[in-house]
């Protein structure tokens, strides 16, 4: 898409996690951008040029000054005089009402729409698909879209910068809408480094789809090799080896094929279950798999864990292991450069063993030292950790563990997320 020269726009941006954070800095290149947050520590360690989530990129643009952004607690401040609002609040996905909260996403829209009605309202939370237009419907806004991100943890200004697409919903039946639909388009590619942007502008439904099913379709891969994974373990083949050779077909691909405990972090777990709650009256059989896939690997993965604790107890003789075993678990963090462990599929595993009466401890340097996670006490002292466990779990290898490998239960085969 060749981008048109911009305006200077008023930009406020609602959140500073991953997606508001790192959007803020990418449109703050171009444009005079406000981010609103209600926690105030955020704002400050903004202010004193430190980035309030982990991404290394942002600490960088933030250190030397490369994107420029106010930060504020007050909506009156972030809301009156702002041309454009892009609101990125979390949606958690509530399993007893199989839908997602979003209750934060009305609320923020609702105090725009008291404060600056003239706003053009973007929607970047992920949302049920319907979701806009009922807002739309419901606060009598026009000036509501939707666009969704496909940003990756610890690099979401990276993929701000160099995005795999640009989509924005609206109502097409309506030429203003779709012309307003653009210009959201044209600011989000103008402030990217890549020239020629794909860019979709289509119905709010359309949109919203695309974020769930493209979630999904991952979380289906990453299930997919997990149970080659399984399949191999439960045989006593080389998984390794099965994967590489399906891999070399060019349809295929190297790419989220590196076996796991499941899939987990923000989007994939909570998306896949929407998607699912979506289908009601559908048919479908695929995404459901999808999701009890997802549970029956956490299934296998606690029991191997545990046979396995249970044989190195059986098999010691004379040392200083405890009759019950101690399985440590190494990092709850979701992946590798990560301090999010909201989630994470490790969390699964922990609910499972200590359901099943086993005592496990936690090495988490993100987490307050002597804390409980989950029932679980938590160390940072790594020698210490390592010499209380009789099996220690990792989702993802680090070479800290290599002097206990033999110890060490993994089903990272590549070394990577």
């Amino acid at each position: 898409m060749q981008t048109k020269q911009m305006n200077r726009y008023r930009i406020t941006i609602v959140g500073t996690g991953y997606v508001g954070m790192s959007l803020a800095l990418l449109l703050g290149c171009k444009h005079d951008v406000c981010a609103l947050d209600i926690d105030r520590n955020r704002i400050d360690l903004i202010h004193s040029g430190v980035s309030p989530i982990h991404d290394a990129m942002i600490d960088e643009y933030l250190r030397e000054g490369r994107s420029t952004i106010r930060a504020t607690t007050d909506p009156v401040e972030a809301y009156a005089g702002a041309d454009y609002v892009f609101v990125a609040v979390p949606t958690d996905y509530d399993n007893a009402k199989q839908y997602f909260d979003t209750s934060i996403v009305q609320k923020v829209l609702q105090e725009i729409l008291q404060i600056n009605s003239r706003a053009k309202i973007i929607i970047k939370s992920t949302i049920p698909v319907g979701f806009t237009q009922e807002m739309r419907d419901r606060l009598h806004c026009e000036n509501l879209f939707f666009s969704p991100e496909f940003l990756r943890e610890s690099c979401a200004l990276f993929d701000n910068l160099h995005p795999s697409r640009i989509i924005v919903g609206t109502d097409t039946s309506c030429p203003a809408q779709i012309a307003a639909a653009e210009e959201i388009a044209d600011i989000l590619a103008d402030a990217a480094c890549d020239e020629d942007v794909p860019v979709l502008v289509l119905g709010l439904l359309e949109a919203e789809s695309i974020k769930l099913f493209a979630n999904t379709y991952l979380a289906m891969r990453v299930a997919f090799f997990n149970e080659l994974d399984t399949y191999a373990e439960v045989k006593g083949l080389n998984s390794r080896q099965i994967i590489e050779g399906v891999c070399l077909d060019p349809r295929i691909g190297t790419f989220y094929n590196n076996p796991s405990f499941g899939y987990g972090g923000y989007c994939l777990p909570k998306d896949s279950k929407q998607l699912l709650a979506t289908f009601e009256g559908v048919p479908e059989n695929l995404i459901r798999s999808v999701v009890d896939a997802n549970e029956t690997r956490k299934e296998f993965i606690a029991d191997s864990v545990l046979a396995r604790a249970l044989r190195i107890c059986r098999n010691t003789d004379g040392d200083c292991r405890k009759a019950e075993p101690v399985i440590g678990v190494f990092r709850v963090v979701m992946k590798s450069n990560s301090d999010n462990a909201r989630n994470s599929s490790v969390q699964g595993i922990i609910e499972r063993l200590v359901l099943k009466g086993v005592e496990v401890i936690v090495y988490e340097p993100a987490l307050p030292d002597q804390s409980a996670f989950r029932g679980c006490q938590v160390v940072h002292d790594l020698n210490d950790f390592i010499n209380r466990c009789t099996l220690i779990i990792a989702n993802r290898y680090d070479p800290c563990l290599d002097a206990v490998a033999d110890c060490v239960y993994t089903r990272d085969l590549f070394g990577r997320d």
